[in-house]
């Protein structure tokens, strides 16, 4: 449509000629392949160029999820989802009383909704995001929607995907340099706009001999994603402190498996030494009654090479090729997991 269009031209970093490309961008179904394993289980599988294939994650998981809830969905769902939803609004109300006790120095507590992928239903992920933002829009303000932002005056809100930094694996660097490609090629795309780098694609130990002093400059903060967030948290307050850098000035971004208590408690935990903003789906979008199904879509393979995230959190590591995977650990000097 010709006003999507305009609105994403006037996001400071969407270059114009993306957008040109956008206005003729249609997703090709023969590069979706979709199965039942042995064991019953669904499998979707994308193959072709990358400008086409990592596209089909948010629209395909989305569709999936609501196609499944919708077959388990009834009115006390929905009653229970409105429920636990005017929960939330009373938590950001008393969030929100308690954010104007501080000092005005005190860094706000942020939170953006990243349930696109596996939000209840579209319609349900809009009534909520619509909900607190109304409820609260000092606290949530932000959405990876980017429709939704369009459509609710709201800040449209991301940070770099996992497949992204995987992909320079592939391409022709050193693996052992392609961390540091990924972020300086980010850098040059974005030349200081979304400046939340990732940092577990090879884990924060990994990610941290990689960042230094040049990157921590142009960066704005870090992306938590798996492992534990306080030791997470305090391992880039010390690393940006051991560069002479005020953590202060500095932002973590938290966005693994959240709901407004546990990153209202990380918002403490922080607040006196960085500041801190935090992305929240499931908890978000699809918090009904009914047991969220896991799914994923994860790049496995590029130009024909494997590829991998070697994550803070074992159980998020996906890879077909167990040697690369223990070559990849080598380089980048990551211990086997316990």
């Amino acid at each position: 449509m010709p006003d999507e269009l305009d609105y994403l031209r006037g996001l400071r970093f969407m270059r114009s000629d993306f957008v040109d490309y956008l206005e003729l961008f249609k997703l090709k179904r023969r590069f979706i392949t979709v199965s039942i394993d042995e064991k019953g289980r669904l499998s979707i599988d994308i193959e072709g160029p990358m400008i086409q294939a990592m596209f089909f994650e948010v629209f395909v998981l989305a569709i999936v999820n609501e196609l499944y809830f919708n077959a388990l969905s009834d009115d006390s769902v929905i009653v229970e989802g409105q429920r636990r939803l005017d929960e939330k609004v009373a938590l950001l109300h008393q969030y929100a009383a308690e954010q104007k006790k501080e000092d005005r120095n005190t860094p706000p507590f942020i939170v953006a909704d990243f349930g696109t992928r596996r939000r209840f239903s579209k319609r349900w992920q809009a009534h909520v995001v619509e909900t607190l933002y109304k409820a609260a829009p000092k606290i949530v303000g932000g959405t990876s929607n980017v429709y939704l932002a369009k459509q609710l005056g709201m800040t449209p809100i991301g940070t770099m995907a996992h497949e992204f930094m995987q992909a320079f694996q592939a391409l022709d660097v050193r693996l052992r340099d392609s961390q540091k490609a990924a972020l300086e090629a980010w850098v040059h795309e974005y030349r200081g706009d979304l400046g939340i780098a990732l940092t577990d694609v090879v884990g924060m130990d990994a990610f941290l001999r990689d960042f230094d002093l040049y990157f921590a400059k142009l960066f704005d903060g870090l992306r938590h994603d798996s492992g534990d967030p306080y030791i997470w948290g305090d391992k880039a307050v010390a690393h940006y402190e051991k560069l002479k850098i005020d953590p202060k000035t500095k932002i973590l971004t938290f966005s693994d498996g959240l709901d407004l208590e546990k990153a209202w408690e990380l918002h403490q935990y922080f607040k006196d030494r960085i500041r801190t903003s935090f992305g929240i789906g499931t908890n978000l979008t699809n918090d009904m009654g009914i047991t969220p199904i896991n799914i994923v879509l994860k790049l496995v393979e590029c130009n024909g090479q494997p590829v991998a995230k070697l994550s803070d959190s074992p159980g998020k590591t996906m890879i077909n090729n167990d040697t690369y995977l223990a070559y990849l650990r080598q380089v980048f000097e990551v211990d086997e997991p316990e």
